[in-house]
Order: C-alpha cells, then sequence, then structure tokens
C-alpha cells in the first residue's frame, strides 16, 4: 500500500479544531486521509467532512480507507484553488472547520515516480496530477531562458547559487533535453557541490523550486485560503501547516491581513485588502516537539498557524 502523509501536528491541529458532532469540516489537502479520519471520528454521528486532493493516488487511497464512513465523507479530486466553486457544487454554504496541511506527501516524495525526489531515476514531471495539462518539471527545465530560469529557482528555492544552477542546466540542455532526475541532479551537483557547506543535498532548493512552480502552489495558497476563510461560521477555526517560508509567509499576511491589520495606513478605505474577519489565536507558530521530529524528520521544519472567523 502507498505510504501517505503522517499528518504532522496532529494532537495541536485536533486540539484547535476542536471537532463537534453534527459540523461540516473540510480539509483541502486529504492526502491518505489520516487527520480525516480523525476529524470524522470527533464529528460522529453525524458530522461530515469534505475532502480534496488533486493527486489521483491520494483520493482513491483515501476513498478506500474512509468508505466505512459512508455519506458522511465527500472526496473531490481538484484542486483547492477551486473551493469556492467546489463548495458550491456540494451545497455547502458553512464550515464548521477547515485544515490544510501544505506541501508534499511521504508517498509523493517516496513512492509517486514522478519525480519528486532527486534520490531515485524517475520521469522528470512533479506533477501533483499527472491529467492536468500544463507544464512540468522538464518543460521549465528544457524551455525557460537562463535568467527566468536563475530567477525562479533562486525565488521560489531560496538558492544562492540559482544563476550558477540555471547557467550549468542551459549548458547541459544543448547537448540533449534533461528528462530524468538523475540527469538534473548531476548537473546540479556538478555546478555547485564544491560551493555549498550545508549538509543538504545541492539539489533540495532546485527541487522545490520546481516543484512550486509546476504545480503553482504557492497562488493556491493565495485563492484557497480566504475562500475557506469566507465560508468559515462565527467561531469556527482554520488552521494551516505550512513547511517553508514562502509558504507560511503567505499563512501569515493572509491571517494578518484577515483580522484588519491595514499595511497601507489608508484606513477606512484600505488598499492592501484589510478585513476584519478572523482572530489570530497562534500568535507564533506552533512548531513540532523534539519527540515528532525524532519519529518524523519531514516534521522538522513544520509551522502551524490558527484563526477563528469572528
Amino acid at each position: 500500500m502507498p505510504t501517505f502523509h503522517r499528518p504532522v501536528l496532529k494532537n495541536e491541529i485536533l486540539t484547535l479544531l476542536d471537532p463537534k458532532p453534527g459540523g461540516v469540516y473540510l480539509d483541502a489537502t486529504l492526502g491518505g486521509g489520516g487527520l480525516a479520519a480523525e476529524i470524522i471520528e470527533r464529528s460522529g454521528p453525524d458530522g461530515l467532512l469534505l475532502g480534496i486532493d488533486r493527486d489521483p493516488d491520494a483520493v482513491e487511497y483515501a476513498g478506500s480507507r474512509l468508505a466505512r464512513y459512508g455519506a458522511r465523507v465527500r472526496i473531490v479530486k481538484a484542486d483547492f484553488r477551486n473551493l469556492e466553486s467546489i463548495l458550491r457544487s456540494q451545497g455547502i454554504t458553512e464550515l464548521d472547520g477547515a485544515v490544510f496541511d501544505l506541501g508534499v506527501s511521504s508517498h509523493q516524495l517516496d513512492d509517486s515516480r514522478r519525480g519528486f525526489s532527486f534520490s531515485r531515476d524517475e520521469v522528470l514531471s512533479m506533477k501533483m496530477d499527472p491529467a492536468e495539462d500544463t507544464p512540468d518539471a522538464a518543460h521549465i527545465v528544457n524551455t525557460y531562458p537562463e535568467e527566468r530560469l536563475a530567477e525562479l529557482i533562486r525565488t521560489y528555492g531560496e538558492e544562492r547559487y540559482a544563476r550558477r544552477i540555471a547557467r550549468a542546466i542551459v549548458e547541459r540542455r544543448k547537448i540533449a533535453p534533461i528528462t530524468r532526475t538523475s540527469e538534473l541532479a548531476d548537473v546540479i551537483v556538478s555546478a555547485v557541490a564544491a560551493y555549498r557547506d550545508q549538509p543538504i543535498h545541492p539539489g533540495t532548493r532546485t527541487w522545490q523550486a520546481l516543484r512550486i512552480a509546476v504545480n503553482r502552489e504557492l497562488e493556491a495558497i493565495q485563492i484557497g485560503l480566504p475562500a475557506a476563510i469566507e465560508a468559515l461560521k462565527k467561531g469556527a477555526r482554520i488552521c494551516v501547516v505550512s513547511f517553508h517560508s514562502l509558504e507560511d509567509a503567505i499563512v501569515k499576511s493572509t491571517f494578518r491581513r484577515l483580522s484588519g491589520v491595514c499595511r497601507c495606513g489608508k484606513l477606512p478605505k484600505c488598499e492592501c485588502g484589510a478585513r476584519r474577519l478572523v482572530r489570530i489565536v497562534t500568535r507564533k507558530p506552533i512548531v513540532p516537539s523534539e519527540e515528532e521530529i525524532r519519529i518524523s524528520r519531514r516534521s522538522r521544519s513544520a509551522k502551524l498557524r490558527c484563526a477563528e472567523r469572528v
């Protein structure tokens, strides 16, 4: 069976969310359904959970895992950027709580065969939904001009050697297209390994940048998060787990803006979109304990933020 993302900070999320019997809850990043199962159990006997995921493997696996709950679980294969239309199609007008667990799952890293990891020789795709008619990582690597490629790696990967890596990619693809993860990893290692003094693989940040670009992840957060907040009932909470600084920055700024914090200084005619929709529950993000990090090294960068609809 596939190995899906083990819910990070699960107990903390459930404490903040506090599912109630009869409530309607959203898991916008369903994955293997581990967190969804806990929510549906605690909202029994008549609570409803809407699970969304764009990965067909996740939809199939979670559907099987949660089948015993029958009509109390609805699963939609979709991108949560389309949350507003998804809720409308499901006849859901209000939510009693919502969860977003951002990033990639263990399945995508370990067993998706789509190139999410540089540790194996796989096709260079990185699409969360292979059926989407959008450019994959190989397209970006082989067609973007050097300047655009460097900017992408620098911005989304926060990679200090972005220009050096982009130049190496462009030189390599003149010989032949880069279509495999092993080929791209070799190019990056040869370009920057001698300059790096960090313990992580030289390709880590470039892989992050390509994955974010391919799946338009940051754009999805900017669209999906406010849509979920708009759908919350008064007193309902939204919990978001992020795994890198770009995700966390969007979550933090969205919560601040929708808590009424105006950045443009032009209240009451605010131009930055500040509205008093939520109060921020977690003034500082909650991070995993040493024990949780010991169990799952991938949890070490996780940050949990929570806001409540007012």
